[in-house]
């Protein structure tokens, strides 16, 4: 036992010795990557990555008078030409004295790190690397690399400056009341607009990098003192665990990290206004903004957040709770009118009342068609419409939606395909869709009238009672990182409904939601 027990003693510390001699092996072959202190070597490895991209500008100069060369490279567009010229070609070309020169035992006419980044250049965001691919990735992030002879390092400038659109309106959430400014797609003024938003030293703003390929900034933003840590790490932790090449937009970044991918409701918020992601953050709710997208995220979610709007509670609780009502309201004819219309004609003729049945028998009279075959031709000729709209040039969609769906429904009943009182149901159908205020949250509704109306088609009245219990049960078993899809309703919280279908006077919501389980639970007034 003790002859076997070190012969296995030996096989461990030979396979250890042989694990860190092929780490070793590795390091080395690793070492053609790193710079040395040749600066022809080292430009030219840099020359050889940056390969054919004739993008990379690489300028070679002399540092003052002392005969030392030096070179910086840099994307053009990316980097801010004026800072660079200003505050470092001038610095190292004109601003840099010989008696600085400093000279050492072994490499004649070499200078510290320390001293070109504390006495030469006069730009505050400076770094030092030591790998090829390193400084590549970063000269084509916007960055300036800075090669120096005698030098084993380079030194990453930030000198990043792409062109971007100013803070304007936001397009898909315009209000009435309320503040005029929408995210941006760079992600230092979406974070400059948190900060902006009033003196608070909670605001908490995590930097990550997502992207194997095509990495990107992404930021974790909450207030430190009122969102529960167990929520923050969830969302760091699914954040960290998104594996794709690139991630252009939120969306992404959205249908990568939610609960549930199968289910037709989005479980992560969108949206574009700085002021609905405060005062989310504010309920104890986390929010992520991307680089390169002005739609920021904010998780966790519930349905009733869909259809509420920041001017419900701009305006006097009374008239904001009446708009919220209408609102519900909007998504239940959006969901089921065209397939109570379907079960009432087909199947249930009777609990029409007589004038009306008469009045839409005859304005049927001479219809091909079924009932559900003239609600899809219509409602299709209205999805239709609606895309074309979207995708057209501004000053055309609006009026080539509403001209083409006047011309095709005038047109239809003139034809004798549709009934008059069909055309009135879409129509109500199509008005109610526009007033959701999030363009996300009316989607599923949009898809899921159609079950609706094969429901109704099927069984009658009883097709729409089981697909409303289908959904129920659906919704009910949905969660947006923890949380359930329909709280407060389900559980049932009675402090959370004085912000749910009603909206309470703000001199009664004095808590915050408790389904969040924040630290601090009261809000201070």
């Amino acid at each position: 036992m003790k002859m076997k027990w070190t012969s296995m003693k030996n096989q461990r510390r030979h396979s250890s010795i042989q694990s860190k001699n092929e780490q070793n092996t590795t390091l080395f072959q690793d070492s053609t990557d790193q710079l040395t202190g040749d600066f022809k070597v080292n430009l030219e490895l840099v020359k050889q990555e940056i390969a054919d991209n004739s993008d990379v500008h690489v300028r070679e100069l002399n540092i003052g008078r002392t005969g030392i060369r030096a070179a910086i490279m840099f994307v053009d567009g990316l980097s801010d030409r004026d800072l660079i010229d200003k505050h470092i070609m001038k610095s190292l070309m004109l601003d840099f004295c010989e008696e600085f020169k400093e000279e050492t035992p072994n490499v004649k006419g070499t200078f510290s790190n320390e001293f070109i980044i504390n006495q030469v250049l006069s730009i505050s965001d400076v770094k030092v690397v030591n790998y090829v691919k390193e400084i590549v990735t970063k000269v084509f992030t916007g960055s300036t690399a800075l090669l120096i002879d005698g030098s084993p390092d380079a030194f990453i400038l930030g000198t990043t400056k792409g062109k971007t659109r100013d803070i304007n309106e936001p397009l898909t959430e315009a209000l009435v009341r309320g503040p005029r400014v929408g995210f941006t797609e760079s992600l230092s003024d979406n974070t400059a607009l948190l900060r902006r938003s009033g003196e608070n030293g909670n605001l908490t703003l995590t930097k990550y990098k997502v992207g194997k390929r095509e990495k990107k900034e992404l930021v974790i933003a909450y207030m430190k003192e009122i969102t529960n840590l167990e929520l923050v790490n969830e969302v760091i932790k699914r954040i960290k665990k998104i594996d794709i090449d690139d991630v252009p937009e939120s969306g992404y970044v959205e249908q990568l990290i939610e609960d549930n991918y199968l289910s037709p409701f989005s479980q992560v918020q969108s949206t574009e206004r700085p002021d609905r992601v405060i005062s989310a953050m504010m309920e104890g709710r986390v929010a992520i903004l991307l680089d390169g997208t002005p739609f920021a995220l904010i998780a966790p979610v519930t349905f009733s957040m869909l259809l509420q709007s920041p001017e419900d509670y701009y305006e006097r609780w009374i008239p904001g709770t009446l708009i919220r009502l209408l609102r519900f309201g909007a998504a239940i004819v959006t969901l089921f009118a065209p397939a109570l219309y379907i079960s009432f004609i087909s199947f249930h003729p009777g609990l029409i009342p007589t004038k009306l049945a008469i009045s839409i028998i005859g304005s049927r009279e001479g219809v091909p068609f079924p009932s559900l075959i003239e609600a899809l031709l219509m409602e299709i000729a209205i999805e239709i419409l609606r895309e074309a709209g979207l995708r057209l040039p501004k000053p055309i969609g609006p009026a080539m939606g509403i001209v083409g769906g006047l011309i095709i429904g005038e047109a239809a009943v003139q034809a004798g395909i549709v009934s008059n009182i069909m055309v009135i149901i879409v129509a109500i159908t199509a008005i109610s869709s526009f007033a959701l205020p999030n363009y996300s949250a009316g989607i599923p509704l949009r898809i899921l009238r159609f079950v609706a109306m094969f429901s109704a088609a099927l069984f009658g009245l009883y097709g729409v009672i089981l697909f409303f219990l289908f959904l129920c049960s659906h919704l009910v078993k949905l969660k947006s990182f923890g949380v359930p899809y329909v709280s407060p309703a389900v559980p049932y919280q009675i402090s959370d409904w004085k912000d749910f279908m009603v909206r309470m006077p703000l001199q009664m919501m004095k808590r915050r939601p408790k389904m969040l389980n924040g630290k601090d639970p009261i809000r201070k007034r």
